[in-house]
């Protein structure tokens, strides 16, 4: 038995657009960031499995040769991606892990699907498992988050920093899981993201609530017609056969939304930034207003952050509820934007922003 320290990274994930649409069957434009989580590993000659975190003060410890049980906190990611490992008949191998954190928790980046994925292709790869399937992954992490944790979470999440490619977002059809990357060829202009410090719970928030309201929409629509997902419905299916004001609102965002991701690709493969940068625009405004996730934080940095020179669109991503917004700015511009932006945020909400510069990584692996 080896006993050496081996090394591993999984980024998070930023959505460029295309927000609430992976659980809705919709389009999206996620892209891995160089943020992430990194993972130090050493073999261990019991039955048991330790992990701990720099970010948290407990460490989960697993024994492989009883029951997985939830726990609160963190180690309920760590636990069911072992137990769902197990359940498909990988031996799961006795390890010590220690994940250390440049991704915010709790700010929207996809730092959950970055814990449940790494230490999914961790297991693996300890295992001895000669060709991971990074989807196959995907879909297992997705459903620890379902059904082990109890986030009702779509799969844009776990597959996009499964499955990254540097300097590419993904455009993701998140009902078939038909795929293509799209080059991020940004020039004189970069991509940051603006942390609101407000942070939010996914479990704790209205997030299954918004899924319960598109159910609604989407049930309502199946008495008319047979449609698998929401993504599918057209304007004419939202307007006219979804009877329930706030079902419809929702629905509306989803229709739109989608739409906004197939532009957006066709702006990026021809470099219109601007278009970009109107489509991310309308994608804030929608999300806060028919989806109503936005929040007067993260309405304060966007509606705010297209007004200084040299941004040319943001809007919220991940969840809302809090969390972080993203910008595309001239990368001349970006010191000044920080701090006038900051000014406005801190005179409106009273404490500071985060920001976070980064590149567009390759996804979960040994490195």
């Amino acid at each position: 038995m080896s006993f050496e320290i081996r090394k591993y990274f999984c980024p998070g994930r930023v959505c460029l657009i295309g927000e609430h649409l992976d659980y809705n069957g919709g389009f999206v434009m996620p892209a891995a960031i160089s943020l992430g989580i990194h993972a130090t590993v050493k073999s261990r000659s019991d039955t048991k499995i330790i992990c701990s975190s720099a970010q948290f003060s407990n460490t989960v410890e697993i024994d492989l040769s009883k029951p997985i049980e939830h726990e609160p906190g963190w180690g309920n990611y760590v636990k069911g991606v072992v137990k769902y490992l197990g359940d498909t008949g990988l031996k799961i191998p006795a390890l010590e892990v220690e994940f250390v954190a440049d991704l915010p928790s709790g700010a929207g980046l996809s730092s959950s699907a970055s814990l449940e994925v790494l230490l999914a292709y961790i297991l693996q790869n300890e295992a001895g498992a000669e060709d991971i399937n990074l989807i196959k992954t995907a879909l297992l992490c997705k459903d620890v988050e379902n059904d082990f944790v109890g986030v009702k979470c779509g799969i844009m999440d776990q597959f996009s920093v499964a499955t990254g490619k540097k300097e590419h977002a993904v455009i993701l059809n998140c009902e078939t899981l038909e795929h293509e990357f799209v080059p991020v060829k940004t020039g004189d202009y970069g991509f940051i993201i603006i942390n609101s410090n407000k942070r939010r719970e996914l479990a704790g928030s209205k997030f299954n609530e918004r899924k319960s309201e598109c159910e609604t929409a989407l049930n309502e629509i199946k008495k008319h017609k047979p449609i698998r997902s929401l993504g599918e419905a057209t304007k004419e299916d939202v307007l006219n056969l979804i009877k329930n004001n706030t079902a419809q609102k929702r629905a509306l965002h989803v229709f739109e939304e989608n739409q906004r991701v197939l532009l957006a690709g066709k702006a990026l493969k021809q470099g219109d930034l601007f278009q970009f940068g109107k489509l991310m625009n309308a994608s804030h405004q929608s999300l806060k207003n028919n989806y109503e996730v936005t929040g007067i934080e993260l309405d304060t940095i966007a509606e705010n952050a297209i007004t200084i020179d040299g941004c040319i669109g943001a809007r919220m991503t991940g969840a809302g509820f809090g969390g972080c917004s993203i910008a595309l700015v001239k990368k001349s511009e970006i010191n000044s934007f920080k701090q006038k932006l900051n000014q406005i945020y801190m005179s409106k909400i009273g404490y500071a922003l985060s920001f976070y510069e980064f590149e567009i990584s390759d996804g979960v692996g040994q490195r």
